[in-house]
């Protein structure tokens, strides 16, 4: 993960974002990449694996699914904390406007080294707007909190702790986030965050980022920025082989 946030992309290509650069920001914040796929090919090769599109699909009941968006996130030792949100907030833009997420830690995980949290129970609260800041916001679980005391509960955060290759998944209702890293090892994960195969865009305007990929005039999203990763009938975008291959 190191050479990619000094700027070494294997492919030449630079990710969608890159949130953390090494001598421009300050070491204390959470460092974070979406869709290093498209500039590494060894994270490719486990980001767009045939086995995170099957889990996705499966725990969601969908035919198939796509890949929306990958992370990476190094946290290292003293970095602080990743606001508590929804990711279904995040893409209103899309129909279904619902989301999946694989989660692989690279490092063995603890509470004390800021592991991701979830909020038990809440993939079945309402949908809530984007939180207010989501890199080193002062009281990560503050939007959380609003949204427990609309629908009169106490919100349990559940750290997920395990051992480096172990991960998770969650729904894109559930209230995720992390602390602060006050442990002495850097806290370092890979995530794939998943759609149904048959997500379309719905006509509402995407981002600065993800609106440079609608086409116009035509609703689907387009296999070359949100590859089919497995579907049912045993279908994967055509381009895959190659290019993981390094073709």
């Amino acid at each position: 993960m190191a050479p990619l946030f000094r700027g070494a992309f294997e492919t030449g290509l630079q990710p969608d974002e890159w949130n953390w650069r090494e001598g421009r920001d300050p070491p204390e914040l959470t460092r974070q990449i979406c869709n290093a796929w498209k500039a590494d090919l060894t994270l490719a090769r486990i980001l767009l694996a045939d086995w995170v599109g099957r889990a996705c699909a499966r725990l969601m009941g969908w035919p198939g699914a796509r890949l929306y968006q990958d992370n990476l996130i190094w946290k290292p030792p003293g970095a602080k904390a990743l606001g508590f949100h929804q990711d279904d907030s995040y893409i209103d833009w899309i129909e279904p406007s619902r989301m999946v997420t694989c989660w692989i830690a690279l490092d063995d995980t603890s509470a004390e080294g800021g592991t991701m949290g979830l909020a038990r129970g809440s993939h079945r609260w309402p949908a809530a707007p984007p939180i207010g800041q989501f890199h080193a916001p002062e009281d990560p679980t503050a939007e959380l909190r609003d949204a427990a005391r609309e629908i009169g509960v106490e919100p349990e955060v559940v750290p997920v702790v395990v051992p480096a290759g172990g991960g998770s998944f969650h729904a894109g209702g559930t209230w995720h986030g992390s602390e602060g890293n006050r442990g002495s090892r850097p806290r370092r994960s890979l995530v794939a965050h998943c759609l149904s195969s048959e997500a379309r865009f719905n006509g509402k305007r995407p981002g600065p980022i993800y609106g440079r990929y609608v086409l116009f005039g035509d609703d689907r999203m387009d296999e070359s920025f949100f590859p089919i990763l497995w579907t049912e009938d045993g279908r994967r975008s055509g381009f895959l082989e190659a290019y993981l291959s390094g073709g």
